[in-house]
């Protein structure tokens, strides 16, 4: 069997909802990392034998296969195919995962891998009848009539902190340093190697979109303590907007081939994909999917938590991180090193693949082996990925 190399990996900075990206179309958007990973890697694209994006919300301006358009749009011409493909939260992360399948199965030898979210312009509760996305009534009397009740991400999250005893300034301490670390990250351009600039239009001028937009580095302790509560009554709950993640606009994309095709190419890989995993979980505390995700993609290459140097837990809300660190023993120090998701935001069909690409360049900067990816879903599901520095 052949293995799934990383060549390259890329992201656009994310814009906070209504910012620099509010007049930037979807389509252009999603198509930022395919024209850097062509510029930066130099290949006829040709060579590209599928686009697979994930994207959360596949309607209205992301409609239509934006995984099809965006190519197109990048400038690919009309013979590279491409699609779209929904895992709610662990989309970009899923499609990753797909392609490494499809190289490792011999079906591919050069694919592209990401996602794509606009949240602003195709906001969370986007459907193609343009009302909340919820669960109907029929669905759930049908499907979910052994459960007691379903609930939004935002209650399961509550509940959560209540199963495992989080106070609100233990989930607020990960919020704070979050954001440290994203700040002292910027600040050292740790994410130069990945970032790809965007040239766009904002009230009719021309702008260039260098750096996430959502962080705020200064935030403490104190600042976050007055926040209101956003899912419960005050005194009786600890989620709020300081220690969730980010709503915001951005894409990302990964250049994925065989050895052989690297070889062939002359593309020096950055990593291989080691093992992938996907797990349900209970749809009600729907956001513990990462703690079995962690332990069966582990199990299947007969690894160990201290056999992974590095770690990406998708900051969705700050007790899904802290439930993990305490179910697999992780240390926080060696998780999220740059900050996450409540720092730069959570562009939902494009976390996944983000977050797999600021660890193959973190590896990359500091010359450690091993890292793993992993994201809770929406209705319980979760995702993981390993991959190794080559």
């Amino acid at each position: 069997m052949t293995e799934a190399v990383i060549v390259d990996a890329v992201r656009t900075p994310f814009g906070k909802r209504d910012g620099s990206f509010r007049d930037t179309h979807p389509q252009d958007l999603a198509a930022e990392p395919l024209k850097a990973l062509r510029e930066r890697n130099g290949f006829d694209p040709e060579t590209i034998e599928d686009v697979m994006y994930g994207c959360v919300k596949p309607v209205f301006e992301q409609g239509s296969n934006i995984g099809r358009i965006a190519p197109m749009v990048a400038g690919w011409g009309d013979h590279i195919p491409g699609f779209q493909f929904d895992r709610m939260c662990g989309s970009g992360q899923q499609t990753v995962n797909l392609a490494a399948a499809n190289v490792r199965a011999g079906f591919h030898d050069v694919v592209v891998a990401g996602g794509v979210e606009h949240m602003t312009r195709v906001p969370m509760s986007s459907n193609r009848s343009g009302d909340a996305g919820t669960a109907e009534p029929d669905m759930a009397d049908t499907y979910f009539e052994h459960y007691e009740e379903l609930v939004h991400q935002g209650e399961s999250a509550e509940r959560i902190a209540e199963q495992w005893g989080f106070s609100r300034s233990e989930v607020d301490e990960i919020a704070v340093d979050s954001q440290r670390r994203w700040g002292q990250a910027n600040e050292e351009g740790r994410f130069d190697s990945q970032l790809a600039p965007v040239e766009t239009e904002l009230d009719g001028e021309e702008i260039v979109v260098e750096q996430d937009e959502h962080p705020r580095p200064g935030t403490d302790l104190e600042t976050l303590s007055e926040l209101p509560l956003s899912f419960r009554e005050e005194g009786d709950g600890v989620i709020h907007p300081g220690n969730s993640s980010g709503i915001v606009d951005g894409a990302s994309a990964l250049l994925i081939a065989s050895e052989e095709a690297a070889a062939e190419h002359g593309w020096e890989p950055m990593a291989r994909i080691v093992q992938t995993e996907v797990v349900g979980v209970d749809p009600v505390t729907m956001l513990t999917g990462p703690i079995p995700a962690t332990e069966r993609v582990l199990e299947k290459v007969d690894m160990t938590l201290s056999d992974i140097d590095l770690f990406e837990v998708n900051e969705a809300f700050a007790p899904v991180v802290l439930a993990w660190l305490e179910e697999t023993g992780a240390s926080w120090e060696d998780t999220n090193v740059n900050g996450g998701a409540i720092a730069h935001g959570h562009p939902l069909g494009a976390t996944g693949s983000a977050l797999v690409t600021k660890l193959v360049h973190e590896l990359e900067r500091t010359g450690q082996d091993t890292a793993l990816s992993t994201m809770c879903i929406g209705f319980g599901q979760g995702v993981a990925t390993i991959i190794e520095r080559v």
